[in-house]
């Protein structure tokens, strides 16, 4: 008997002549193929084969207001009667740096990048032209983007594919780049101390979005603000995935620990390739063209970028006293609902939750860093995202990635996906 293949596995077995692995970033491979998707809109995507899923990837992250929502598209539409690129700026991007500026607490100047790997390498750079000093410090984990010097016991695909250091990378371009375990305070300040005189920057996600969550413990982030402060390092937070989904002020208003510069990405741009930087205005001044530190971009400030980023930040900001409590109760009820379920199938597995980001971890121990993530069964992980996947939720398709609510999201929504996780979870037991 001949088999049918699906519409989707048939792109797939083209896309792999053409692509490698048949995707354009790694994370979206999985076995035996990934879905290709037509269609989005509110909480569900629906594939070219007509099958619809409730979505908790949500383009890994930036969807904070569900796929396709009217304000944005609306604003999209307007602008592209007027152009899509000038290589000039407009009064928008002038508007945009005020908004961000207002809203987040680090923001004193913004420089406008098209996506978060952009934003981390120049506000490292940056540092670095600030400081006078080589080396940065990162931390098991944490994911800043594909390049180089900052892709060393990486999260994202880097953990997913078993690579947290790539082919490539020179050993002398990792030489300046410092890793250092999550949630250690004590290893923090010794190291920290050593290296001073050559320390230019720590770079951290506040909350490790990128080997699903991980939170840091009470007085983990304090604690690295008062030595980095005290010895002259540039403190910046990789809010790429925190950035207006903890608060509208980001991770740095949610634990009130004020960075010296932030990245900021994914929400920003409403779904389309936004991202930024920011700091204080003696460190911003270093950027070109008032200063030496030279960064560009043909897309930096893109007009149709920048109204989406205005029309979902004007949103966020209009609406933050009853958004984000709303989001807030939406993930803990999902929560609940979830650790209600795994009590009465006796699975003690792990449940890690902030905000409107929450992850689910195959493994019985508390998960607070790089090495207790990596003890998570992540085959397992894929056979309960298979089932899932047949019962139409999609959650992105790796142990090490996080699952994000959107305020399309109904409690109808969320009745059938803990269902879904039910049934699912029997699966693999």
């Amino acid at each position: 008997m001949v088999r049918i293949m699906s519409k989707s596995e048939r792109l797939f077995e083209k896309a792999k002549r053409m692509v490698p692995g048949g995707v354009n970033s790694p994370v979206r491979a999985f076995e035996p193929y990934p879905f290709f998707t037509k269609q989005a809109k509110g909480s569900r995507l629906i594939d070219v084969d007509g099958h619809e899923y409730i979505d908790y990837c949500l383009g890994y992250g930036p969807m904070i207001l569900g796929h396709a929502p009217a304000q944005v598209i609306q604003a999209v539409k307007n602008q592209l009667e007027n152009g899509t690129l000038y290589g000039t700026p407009t009064e928008n991007e002038v508007k945009l740096a005020e908004l961000v500026c207002n809203l987040v607490p680090s923001a004193e100047m913004v420089r406008l990048t098209s996506t978060g790997a952009e934003a981390t390498m120049s506000a490292i750079r940056v540092a670095r032209g600030y400081t006078g000093k080589k080396k940065i410090m990162k931390f098991e984990g944490c994911y800043h983007g594909a390049y180089d010097y900052v892709l060393v016991k990486a999260g994202s695909g880097a953990t997913t594919f078993g690579m947290p250091d790539s082919l490539g990378i020179p050993e002398e371009t990792v030489r300046n780049t410092i890793v250092m375990p999550f949630n250690d305070p004590d290893r923090l300040e010794e190291t920290i101390k050593e290296e001073r005189e050559n320390l230019a920057a720590v770079i951290i996600e506040p909350v490790i979005g990128n080997i699903g969550v991980v939170l840091p413990k009470e007085g983990f982030l304090e604690t690295l603000r008062e030595l980095t402060e005290a010895n002259d390092v540039v403190l910046i937070f990789d809010e790429v995935i925190t950035g207006f989904r903890l608060a509208l002020g980001g991770a740095q208003e949610y634990y009130r620990v004020k960075p010296d510069m932030a990245t900021l990405g994914k929400i920003m741009g409403g779904g389309f390739p936004m991202a930024a930087f920011v700091g204080k205005t003696e460190i911003m001044e270093k950027i070109s063209p008032l200063g030496k530190v030279y960064q560009a971009g043909t897309f930096n400030g893109n007009p149709v970028s920048v109204v989406a980023s205005l029309a979902i930040l004007e949103f966020l900001r209009d609406n933050n006293e009853s958004f984000y409590p709303e989001m807030q109760s939406k993930c803990e009820r999902m929560v609940k609902l979830l650790t209600q379920v795994l009590g009465e199938l006796n699975m003690k597995l792990q449940i890690n939750s902030v905000a409107s980001m929450f992850q689910m971890f195959f493994t019985e121990k508390p998960v607070y860093d790089y090495a207790s993530v990596k003890k998570a069964d992540s085959k397992r992980f894929m056979d309960f995202h298979r089932g899932l996947l047949e019962r139409g939720v999609f959650l992105p398709p790796s142990q090490f990635e996080t699952c994000f609510l959107s305020i399309a999201h109904s409690d109808k929504d969320i009745k059938r996906t803990v269902d879904s996780f039910r049934d699912a979870l029997e699966l693999t037991k």
